[in-house]
């Protein structure tokens, strides 16, 4: 990265009305001269796209804009895409525009925001965006965000055409936002501080502190409304976000064949030769990987969430890979196959691989329309614990283990999530329409049933600790009953081995 990202201050006549540009206390040029300033103004061609076509999110957008417009009728709703967040110093973290925004606009563009008015017959859309760069006042090679520090960026005539509806300047959302008072307005927070500072301006009782922390105030209970329908407006799928989610998980099964090939090298190094593998693979062919890569090698692997990814991949382990490739999109999968370092599974291993495979399959199979959400990892669970009472680490009958959970020793997480924008997606929406809903074609959902036996565990045979098995696939409910969407990757024990071996060659 070059030194002086951050460029000197700008010169005098530069627009007193846009926000001074920063100077690094140390940068190299304490000034900018007349000359150089006025050269900067000129020579540049015009880069002005014309004629562009919308984005293929643009028409599915607009339907979850009308199905939102529908349900607050006669309110404005404020949906803000979030800001960049500081990684350390002037450095910041890769910019992910909020789900919210995404799913109803189709845009990814830091600060932007979607203002939806309300009309005599439903809502005017607007997104408030960054137009491109000002070359007469400099902004565009003075400040360490303009265009030629960070990259072009499309005008506000061409972001209409490609998002197909009406864009702003966003540098002006807060005067707007503030100069209507007589129209009761809904926020998703979290996101954007300055779009909550303006709308309190207008509606002090956006102020108004808690009476208690398990009682949010009138404000904040109207915006998680909002929240909650939008999380659930997220529930079924349309085909174009089917498609994505497709897209997602073929690359994810490539970047998992990508790994096999190099899994000596892995040995020759560490987890994060995994990690790094299947990220090259998302980079290439997505936008990132849509959650942090899990890459547990040996006992590692009885970590739910081990992200560290830095420690020994050794022959006669087991590895276990969790992840998945977000598109350009922002679809994720999600995607976990347990893998023999060696190529083949010793018995005990695959005694416990079998048993997870047994209550995946049980899993899948109870994924239909009309089936209760639980379903599928009710039928999962019954497997795993009727194989740990058959392996005398229970006592019996399976319905009292299931009763008291004690399977969950050794099976903690529950057997699957919605998937879609986000890896857990749909986090917020009400418990009687997810968990305790019913499946629909055109919700994808995970299943994932796992057995961890941690190597520090004294109520099991020595032989079992220190293995961590977990087996999962992104399934898509249809009218019929369900499809595998990630079914190219093998899963049985035996499968997984001549797959493993063909790879390896």
């Amino acid at each position: 990265m070059t030194e002086d990202r951050t460029p000197p201050q700008a010169p005098e006549g530069a627009d007193s009305a846009e926000e001074p540009i920063k100077q690094r206390k140390n940068g190299l040029y304490p000034a900018v001269s007349d000359e150089l300033a006025e050269s900067m103004k000129s020579g540049w061609a015009d880069t002005e796209l014309h004629g562009l076509e919308p984005a293929e999110s643009s028409a599915p957008a607009a339907r979850r804009r009308a199905a939102l417009s529908a349900r607050f009728p006669g309110e404005r709703l404020v949906v803000p895409a979030g800001n960049l967040k500081t990684r350390s110093n002037d450095t910041e973290y890769p910019f992910r525009a909020s789900t919210e925004y995404v799913h109803l606009t189709g845009d990814q563009t830091q600060d932007a925001v979607l203002v939806m008015n309300p009309t005599g017959d439903g809502h005017e859309a607007v997104a408030y965006l960054l137009p491109r760069s000002d070359r007469e006042n400099g902004e565009f090679w003075l400040n360490g965000h303009g265009e030629l520090w960070v990259g072009r960026r499309h005008s506000l005539t061409e972001a209409e055409q490609i998002l197909g509806l009406p864009c702003r300047d966003v540098r002006k959302v807060a005067e707007e936002l503030t100069a209507v008072t007589d129209v009761p307005t809904r926020v998703v927070r979290g996101h954007d501080a300055s779009v909550e500072e303006a709308l309190a301006r207008t509606d002090p009782a956006r102020l108004e502190p808690r009476i208690s922390d398990d009682e949010p105030t009138a404000a904040e209970a109207r915006d998680e409304e909002l929240r909650v329908f939008l999380s659930e407006l997220r529930l079924v799928k349309d085909e174009w976000e089917i498609g994505e989610l497709q897209k997602a998980v073929d690359s994810t099964v490539r970047g998992f064949h990508d790994v096999v090939k190099v899994l000596d090298r892995a040995e020759a190094t560490s987890e994060r030769y995994v990690e790094g593998t299947f990220f090259l693979r998302a980079r290439v062919e997505g936008n990132d990987v849509g959650y942090g890569t899990i890459a547990a090698a040996g006992p590692h692997a009885c970590t739910l969430h081990w992200v560290r990814n830095d420690g020994p991949v050794r022959p006669g382990d087991l590895l276990l890979l969790d992840a998945g490739v977000e598109t350009h999109s922002l679809y994720t999968a999600d995607v976990t196959r347990t893998l023999p370092v060696s190529g083949t599974f010793s018995d005990v291993q695959r005694r416990i691989y079998d048993a997870v495979y047994e209550a995946q399959e049980a899993g899948i199979a109870a994924v239909r329309p009309g089936a209760k959400y639980r379903d599928f990892h009710d039928a999962a669970q019954r497997v795993l614990a009727a194989r740990l009472v058959e392996w005398g680490l229970l006592d019996g009958p399976v319905d009292r283990v299931l009763e008291l959970g004690l399977q969950r020793r050794w099976t903690l997480h529950g057997t699957g999530h919605m998937l879609g924008l986000d890896v857990h997606d749909c986090a917020v929406a009400r418990t009687e329409t997810y968990v305790d809903g019913v499946l629909e074609p055109g919700m994808v959902l995970t299943v994932e049933p796992g057995l961890y036996f941690q190597a520090d565990d004294l109520t099991v045979p020595q032989e079992y600790r220190g293995t961590g098995v977990r087996i999962e696939d992104d399934i898509l409910v249809t009218k019929e009953g369900n499809r595998n969407l990630s079914a190219a990757l093998p899963r049985r024990s035996d499968e997984v081995e001549a797959w493993m071996a063909a790879v390896r060659g």
